[in-house]
């Protein structure tokens, strides 16, 4: 079979979004999309995730094609620690939302820490990835897809296909977002605390973390000498907040996940501080999310006004003074002044301390009760 050419493209991309237009839900527009994109870029493993649309970080529901669960680990260390080629949150703010591993590092793949610790010793010779971004901005996915050593290169013509698949995917990922039901609080855990050591081993957990993350769908998971399988995106929440302690990653280790009562999780994790200065363990907070209530109360607790709550949003996505004045029709002046206004209600003095102590939470993110793995 030769090269698709540029009508085959243009009809299997109706095709695909056609699909992804019937799809009931997230998992089903994964399993619809996926074929489809197979057939005009050829891949032979694959992973797609859902993010969490103000974080960008892994979420529920996650399908897995052709890899095992092994290696989720060392992904997302390699990913969020130490990789330079085509990070996520790089790719996601790119003009482009979709970059090859040996596209770009001019068919020098060890350069990236990814393909070192992860593909290589898989049998994957180069990557394809992309952010599944709506036109504000906001990740609602990411897709990664692999070739097998022996096989040709991602192309340009492919990079540019996924590319386009970016913003109608991350619209239609966004209108399965629903409004968070009102759960009886006689039923709801409190909050659920996980501790885990430098390396990421589980140490304790409480009995409110084990209801709380019993509610969520078998996936991926890993297991811990606790008994407790932890989903994969634990591992990823982990990382980030290590990177974000060791001033490699900015923003918030924090992701909300759905559970089988259709009913949100927020996990939050940050690194403790031992008595000589060093990084030390990490704690996790699993509790019940009710985003239509947090606006109001950081309302109360800061006295923050509406802008001032939307430009922490942009503060907590990285983006700098410009590009929130371009986004917010205002001057840079204007601001810098409301920043400092937040600086000052909120007593923190720079935008990292800003992201640790302040993250909104009143847009709720996609997710879904199921995780699949799948072979073929």
């Amino acid at each position: 079979m030769g090269r698709p050419t540029a009508l085959h493209r243009l009809r299997a991309r109706e095709e695909l979004l056609a699909g992804a237009d019937r799809a009931g839900d997230v998992l089903d527009l994964f399993a619809e999309v996926s074929p489809r994109l197979r057939r005009v870029v050829p891949f032979s493993a694959a992973v797609w995730r859902a993010t969490d649309p103000m974080t960008g970080l892994m979420t529920a529901p996650i399908r897995v094609e052709n890899l095992e669960e092994d290696g989720c680990a060392v992904f997302w260390e390699s990913e969020l620690l130490s990789e330079s080629v085509n990070p996520f949150h790089e790719v996601a703010r790119m003009p482009v939302p979709a970059a090859g591993l040996r596209e770009t590092t001019g068919d020098l793949p060890g350069r990236s820490a990814l393909f070192r610790q992860y593909m290589r010793p898989r049998g994957l010779d180069d990557e394809l990835r992309t952010v599944l971004r709506t036109a504000a901005g906001h990740p609602w996915g990411t897709v990664s897809l692999f070739r097998e050593q022996g096989g040709m290169p991602f192309t340009p013509a492919d990079i540019e296909f996924l590319a386009g698949l970016s913003a109608p995917l991350a619209h239609r990922l966004r209108s399965y977002a629903q409004p968070v039901p009102a759960v009886p609080t006689d039923v709801v855990p409190g909050p659920g605390l996980l501790l885990f050591d430098p390396a990421g081993a589980l140490l304790s957990a409480n009995d409110d973390a084990r209801r709380h993350l019993a509610q969520i769908a078998d996936g991926p998971a890993v297991p811990t000498r606790l008994g407790l399988r932890l989903p994969a995106w634990v591992h990823g929440v982990l990382v980030r907040a290590r990177a974000i302690a060791e001033g490699r990653d900015r923003g918030s280790a924090r992701v909300r996940v759905h559970t089988r009562a259709n009913t949100w999780l927020q996990c939050h994790a940050s690194c403790l501080t031992d008595a000589d200065g060093s990084l030390g363990q990490t704690a996790m907070v699993v509790d019940a999310a009710n985003p239509s209530e947090v606006a109001p109360i950081l309302f109360a607790a800061y006295e923050l006004s509406e802008r001032e709550l939307e430009i922490t949003q942009f503060v907590a996505r990285g983006l700098g003074t410009g590009e929130i004045a371009g986004k917010l029709f205002l001057s840079p002046h204007t601001v810098r002044d409301h920043i400092k206004a937040v600086f000052d209600k909120t007593r923190v003095s720079s935008r990292g301390e800003l992201v640790a102590k302040l993250f909104t939470e009143h847009y709720e993110p996609l997710g879904t009760d199921r995780v699949v793995r799948v072979d073929g």
